[in-house]
């Protein structure tokens, strides 16, 4: 069997990742064996070690481009003014009934942070760097407010782990409802007011 080039194994690693992170998300890491990836790649199992030591370094490439996927958006975005509305489109998105029914598609930290207590050290640390990442990329678009994007961040991932919890349709909607309210009053505050979330004092005249 011929060898495979620079270019091919590189598609080839990438084709791996992108079906991992779908997976992993969809039914957990524990659940998805590196055969069912392989298999659903359309690769043979024993091509697996060709780019991965182990199934933990899979998990963890899987969750960094996850991660870095699903903020394309607000990484590109330019000046304040886009950045801005990249931003709550990417709340509409993040909070919305698509996600909650899809974590195939949706956040990796939301999907796969509530098991990191239990993960090997391999993986918890790769969801704790997904976590830091998302919220430097958060920080950025919201004009170097780290504080409120860590908010931010906890306010998202809290209200889909609920959601998903939710017996009906109309816990969940009321879950999503709050959720969205929290997350737009948190990214107004700092809309034309200080760093420190209070109001900027109007300049009165003097005579």
């Amino acid at each position: 069997m011929p060898r495979m080039s620079r270019e091919e194994k590189a598609r080839t690693h990438t084709r791996i990742v992108e079906v991992a992170a779908g997976m992993f998300r969809e039914n957990g890491i524990a659940a998805t064996g590196v055969a069912d990836v392989m298999k659903a790649a359309g690769l043979t199992h024993g091509g697996f070690y060709r780019h991965f030591a182990s199934k933990d370094d899979l998990a963890a490439a899987a969750i960094s481009h996850a991660v870095s996927t699903s903020l394309a958006e607000l990484k590109e975005a330019e000046g304040l003014e886009a950045k801005t509305a990249a931003l709550k489109r990417y709340i509409d998105r993040y909070l919305s009934d698509e996600h909650v029914g899809n974590p195939r598609d949706g956040c990796p930290l939301a999907a796969l942070g509530p098991g990191a207590p239990r993960s090997s050290p391999r993986i918890s640390n790769a969801l704790d760097e997904g976590s830091v990442e998302a919220v430097r990329i958060l920080t950025a678009a919201m004009d170097g407010r780290r504080e409120a994007a860590s908010s931010l961040m906890a306010t998202l991932l809290g209200t889909v782990v609920m959601a998903r919890m939710a017996g009906s349709h109309q816990c969940r909607k009321r879950i999503l409802l709050a959720g969205r309210r929290a997350a737009l009053s948190i990214v107004k505050a700092g809309s034309g007011q200080d760093q420190a979330g209070g109001a900027r004092p109007k300049r009165t005249r003097r005579d």
